[in-house]
């Protein structure tokens, strides 16, 4: 439902048959679904957005063409742009350009799709049990001053490419200078090490905003394999995409030394 009111509130002006204010109120009823949408797959009991909180937006989506009250929440709208859901991309037409393209073979939707900023408490301790706080320092690009609202995508996959745990993606980059997209941001592996299956990856999808197309796109994407995970300081090198999940026909994003610059830390009972 959100992702279909966040559709309206995005169309342009002479194709739809609400107002600016409305389309806006309709975008803010979206961004309060998302919220609860986390809520409820969320372990933590604060702040979230309550069912009674919801109820209150029936009377506004019922009323939308007369409703002129405030909005009673204090919320954005959902970014006006396109989020596509894993896979969706590479169904778009492909460009000569190599900036443009696919997020690569999408896995089963067994996890919720999530809008950026969508990072999940760690898990309760297990005893014997290893929890891998990642955090994302920055990325290396040619090009990284040019990138309008970067995020990264976090994924586990297994060997054919299917989701281990649910996706997680890091709100916006913090800043850019140089050649760097800073983020400095922990993501919580939701997922005890031990548990995880022999041949899992841990992927990294670098994606940004094309105001051309309307749409957020996969960059490039790292990955990191199960031996590689251990304490401290971490760089693994990025690949053009389409994002291979399977790991089959990798390609480098350039011969430049670029990287993906992250640190490890592990949680052991």
């Amino acid at each position: 439902l959100a992702r279909h009111l966040q559709k309206e509130a995005q169309s342009q002006h002479n194709n739809s048959e609400f107002t600016e204010d409305q389309k806006k109120t309709i975008a803010k009823i979206a961004t309060c679904l998302e919220l609860r949408s986390a809520a409820l797959q969320s372990t933590q009991s604060q702040d979230e957005f309550k069912l009674e909180d919801l109820k209150k937006l029936e009377p506004i989506l019922k009323n939308i063409l007369t409703y002129n009250k405030e909005f009673p929440f204090d919320v954005q709208p959902v970014p006006l742009r396109k989020i596509l859901a894993p896979g969706e991309e590479e169904h778009l037409e492909f460009e000569e350009d190599d900036e443009e393209g696919g997020a690569g073979a999408g896995s089963p939707d067994s996890f919720p799709v999530r809008v950026p900023g969508t990072l999940l408490p760690r898990l309760p301790s297990e005893p014997g049990m290893t929890l891998l706080t990642i955090n994302i320092e920055k990325i290396g690009l040619k090009d990284a001053g040019q990138c309008i609202d970067p995020y990264i995508t976090v994924s586990v996959k297994d060997l054919n490419g299917i989701d281990l745990t649910p996706v997680q993606d890091t709100p916006v980059a913090l800043r850019k200078e140089d050649t760097y997209v800073h983020f400095n941001v922990d993501i919580e592996i939701q997922k005890h090490i031990e548990k995880l299956t022999k041949g899992a990856a841990i992927f990294f999808e670098f994606k940004h905003y094309k105001p051309k197309k309307r749409f957020t796109s996969t960059k490039c994407f790292a990955f990191m394999e199960m031996d590689e995970i251990k304490p401290g300081a971490i760089v693994i090198e990025l690949y053009k995409k389409p994002t291979d999940f399977k790991r089959k026909k990798l390609q480098l994003l350039t011969k430049k030394p670029l990287y993906l610059h992250l640190h490890q830390t592990l949680h052991k009972e």
